[in-house]
């Protein structure tokens, strides 16, 4: 299962590309409102999640978590408990983390970008405690997934289906929503 967390202030296309993308791909993707069950993004569209945030299970099934940025979308996601043990679940297990935006600096905080290659938006590259700087819209390095932004939120999600199902698949999504 993949989870998708929403908190109130998250950047809309940023999570809803990707969910959009991984959903193409016939994957299992949950929604996770972080800040209750009708989330508003910081542009003001109020998205219904899946499941609370108190619902989540976090367990084996847990193959991937992707956390979208904006503000304060990204502050209320490192805020909650949920988020954090989910992140560890993942860290510890060997399980996909992708963050975009600002949202990468939350795996920063964490000491999870050590040693690894990530990319932001600009401004937070300094959360970014430990990594090199990458220089493309989206960076896989390991387990972990980041991207700059709004600008490459499809490219993000398409890397996600490529990390979960591989580049076939990946290149079969990319042709099939006309994406050059």
């Amino acid at each position: 299962m993949i989870y998708v967390f929403l908190a109130e202030g998250f950047e809309e296309v940023e999570a809803l590309a990707p969910v959009d993308m991984l959903r193409r791909s016939k994957l299992d993707v949950t929604t996770v409102g972080v800040t209750g069950k009708i989330v508003t993004g910081s542009h003001g569209i109020p998205v219904t999640a899946d499941i609370t945030a108190d619902q989540l299970p976090i367990d084996a099934a847990m193959e991937m978590i992707v956390l979208p940025g904006g503000m304060p979308g990204t502050l209320n996601e490192e805020a909650s408990a949920v988020v954090q043990a989910a992140i560890d679940y993942c860290a510890e297990n060997d399980r996909w983390i992708g963050a975009i935006c600002a949202a990468p600096s939350i795996l920063g905080h964490k000491g999870l970008l050590q040693g690894k290659t990530a990319v932001c938006y600009t401004g937070f590259e300094k959360d970014l405690t430990g990594a090199e700087i990458g220089t493309t819209g989206v960076v896989t390095d390991g387990k972990i997934i980041t991207a700059r932004g709004a600008g490459v939120a499809v490219d993000f999600g398409l890397t996600l289906v490529g990390a979960m199902l591989g580049k076939e698949t990946q290149a079969q999504i990319r042709a099939s929503i006309l994406c050059d």
